[in-house]
């Protein structure tokens, strides 16, 4: 897949997933997820995991996206 093709996909998952985790990426490998979250403390637990195995976390809702 492109990285051209690659965006778009991210564009449609963020679209899909107002409030929550909609991809995590990490060297090379990139994976698209439907996490929906309930509160800002669900979805701060759910970065915070991601980012301790090492991933960068795209999200909605919250603060700033992406981190």
């Amino acid at each position: 897949m492109s990285p051209e093709e690659y965006q778009g996909l991210l564009k449609i998952a963020s679209d899909q997933v107002p409030f929550g985790v909609y991809a995590i990426e990490r060297q090379g490998y990139a994976e698209l997820r439907n996490d929906h979250c309930k509160s800002v403390t669900q979805l701060k637990t759910l970065k915070r995991q991601f980012r301790g195995q090492g991933f960068k976390v795209m999200f909605n809702g919250g603060e700033k996206n992406a981190l």
